[in-house]
C-alpha cells in the first residue's frame, strides 16, 4: 500500500477512488513492462487501450453476465438473436453510457446531487445494497455453487449449499481486507481465463452437431425484444457502472492522459472497446444456450442460466466439463464476490464514518450475504427484478438527462429534480407491486393505478412520467428566472 494508506492506519477504506485507481494502474503497467506516458501526452497507446479495456470488462464481468445470456438463449430459441439485441441495449449501451456520463460529472455523487445531496446518499445507498449483500454478492455463491457442487452434492443440496456457503464467503471475507491485491488476479487473470472459457464451449457447439433450436418459451415466447431489454436489468451492469466510470478516468490519468478533453476521449474509447467485448461474448453465450436449449428443455420459472450451461458441459464434454466449467464460475464468482465486499465496504465506510470500522462493514456484509445466498439463485433473482425494475428507471434518467447537461444545468436546473421525481414515483410503485407478487400476495389497487400508465404493459410506463417531470422542470425553471428578473 503506499504510504498515504499506512498513515491513515493501515485502512484499505481510507484511500479515495482516485487513489485506488491509480495504486491498479501502476500495478498494471509494472505487470506488462510499459511505461507511463509523460504529463503533457494526452492519448494512451494501443497496448494500454487494450489493459483498460481488459481490465474494466473484467470488473463488468460477474455472475449475472454469466447466467443469463444462456438463459435468454435456452428460452428463445430461434429468436435468439431479437431477444440478444433487447438485452445488449440493456446490458451493454445503458452501462458504457453510464460510465461515460459519470466521468464527465467527476463521480456519481456530483451526478446525482444535481437532484439533490440527500437524494444522492439515498440513492447511493440503495445501489449499493443492490450491488452489494442484498442481490449481487449472494448470486456470487448461488451461482458458484450451482455450477460446480449442485450437480454432485445428490439428495443433500441444502446441507451442502450451506456449508460451500460458509467457506466461501469466509474466504472472500478474508481476501476483502486487502482489496489492492485482487485487482490484478481479477484484471490480469480472471479476465482471459473467463474468455479462453467461453471461447471453448463457443467453438464446440460450432463444431458439434446439434438438434434445430427450439421455438421460444416460457418468457420469450412473444415479445422478445422486450424480455431480452428487461432482462438486460438483471446484470446490474448500469448501476455498478455509475460507480466504475469516475475509476476508469482516474486509471487513465494515472497513465498519464490528465487534460479533461484528452481523458473523457479515452474514457469513451475504452467505454467502447469494453462494450464491443461484452457484445461478443453475450452472443456466444446466447448460441451456447440455443444450442443447450435444442437438446433439453429447462423450465423458465425453476431454472436459471448455471442449468443451462450444465445441460450443456454435461452433454458435450460429460461429468469432466462440467467440473472444468464449475471451478471457472466459482474462481470468477469468488473474485468478484471480494470485490463487491471491499466496494460496499468501503462506500458505507466513508458514507457513516463514526457508525463501522472498514473491516467491520466487511463482516456483516459477508454475513447477510451469506444468509442470503442460501434461499437459493432463482429466488434471489425473482427477488431482485422488482428492486431492479424500481432503480433502473432512475438511474437511466439520469444517464439520459447529463448526455444534454449543457442545457438543463446551465437553463433548466430544475428538470432533474422533476424529471427524478416522477419517475421514482411510478418505478417504485412498480417495484412494490412486484415485490409483493414475488412473497406470494397481491395489491389490486396499485396495480391498478400502475396499470393506468401508458406503456405500462411493455414495463415502459416511467416514460410517460419522465416527460412530463420535463415538461415541469423546465416551465418551473423559467418562472424562476422570471422571478429573479
Amino acid at each position: 500500500m503506499p504510504d498515504g494508506a499506512a498513515a491513515a492506519g493501515d485502512d484499505p477504506a481510507a484511500e479515495d477512488a482516485v487513489g485506488v485507481a491509480q495504486n491498479i494502474a501502476e500495478h498494471v503497467e509494472r505487470a506488462d513492462g510499459a511505461q507511463v506516458p509523460g504529463a503533457g501526452e494526452t492519448r494512451l497507446t494501443p497496448r494500454q487501450r487494450v489493459i483498460v479495456g481488459v481490465t474494466f470488462f473484467s470488473m463488468f464481468f460477474g455472475a449475472g453476465n454469466l447466467i443469463f445470456p444462456p438463459y435468454l438463449g435456452a428460452l428463445a430459441g430461434d429468436r435468439t438473436a431479437l431477444g440478444m439485441l433487447g438485452f445488449v441495449v440493456s446490458a451493454v449501451g445503458l452501462p458504457i453510457l453510464g460510465v461515460i456520463v459519470v466521468a464527465r460529472a467527476g463521480g456519481f455523487s456530483n451526478l446525482s446531487a444535481r437532484v439533490s445531496r440527500r437524494f444522492a446518499l439515498v440513492l447511493g445507498v440503495a445501489i449499493m445494497l443492490t450491488i452489494g449483500p442484498l442481490f449481487a454478492i449472494p448470486r456470487t455463491a448461488s451461482t458458484s455453487f450451482e455450477m460446480a457442487v449442485a450437480p454432485f452434492a445428490g439428495d443433500r443440496l441444502g446441507a451442502a449449499q450451506l456449508i460451500y456457503s460458509i467457506v466461501f464467503f469466509a474466504l472472500a471475507w478474508l481476501v476483502a481486507q486487502r482489496p489492492d491485491r485482487l485487482s490484478q488476479v481479477l484484471g490480469k487473470v480472471m479476465g482471459p481465463l473467463l474468455l479462453a472459457m467461453i471461447a471453448i464451449l463457443f467453438v464446440t457447439c460450432l463444431c458439434v452437431h446439434h438438434p434445430p433450436f427450439a421455438a421460444p418459451s416460457g418468457s420469450y415466447a412473444h415479445g422478445q425484444f422486450i424480455r431480452g431489454l428487461l432482462d438486460g436489468y438483471q446484470t446490474m451492469d448500469l448501476l455498478a457502472g455509475l460507480y466504475f466510470g469516475i475509476v476508469i478516468s482516474a486509471n487513465i490519468g494515472a497513465m498519464g492522459v490528465r487534460d479533461e478533453r484528452g481523458n473523457r476521449r479515452e474514457t469513451g474509447l475504452g467505454g467502447l472497446f469494453t462494450g464491443v467485448m461484452l457484445v461478443v461474448i453475450y452472443a456466444m453465450l446466447g448460441f451456447v444456450g440455443a444450442v443447450s436449449g435444442s437438446w433439453r428443455g429447462i423450465d423458465g420459472a425453476r431454472d436459471t442460466g448455471a442449468t443451462v450451461l450444465t445441460n450443456l458441459t454435461e452433454q458435450v464434454f460429460g461429468h469432466g466439463g462440467t467440473v472444468f466449467v464449475g471451478v471457472i464460475f466459482v474462481v470468477a464468482c469468488f473474485n468478484v464476490c471480494a470485490g463487491l465486499i471491499s466496494t460496499c465496504s468501503s462506500y458505507f465506510h466513508k458514507q457513516f464514518p463514526r457508525t463501522l470500522s472498514y473491516r467491520a462493514w466487511t463482516l456483516v456484509f459477508a454475513l447477510v450475504a451469506l444468509l442470503i445466498a442460501n434461499i437459493g439463485l432463482s429466488a434471489i433473482i425473482n427477488l431482485s427484478v422488482p428492486v431492479l425494475e424500481a432503480l433502473y428507471p432512475i438511474a437511466i434518467v439520469l444517464v439520459v438527462l447529463s448526455l444534454f447537461d449543457a442545457v438543463f444545468t446551465s437553463r433548466f436546473p430544475a428538470v432533474y429534480f422533476w424529471t427524478v421525481l416522477l419517475t421514482a414515483i411510478d418505478s417504485v410503485a412498480e417495484g412494490v407491486v412486484g415485490l409483493v407478487a414475488a412473497f406470494g400476495g397481491r395489491w389490486t389497487w396499485l396495480e391498478t393505478v400502475c396499470g393506468w400508465m401508458p406503456l405500462n404493459g411493455l414495463a415502459f410506463g416511467w416514460l410517460v412520467p419522465a416527460g412530463l417531470g420535463v415538461v415541469i422542470g423546465v416551465v418551473v425553471s423559467l418562472t424562476r428566472r422570471r422571478r429573479r428578473a
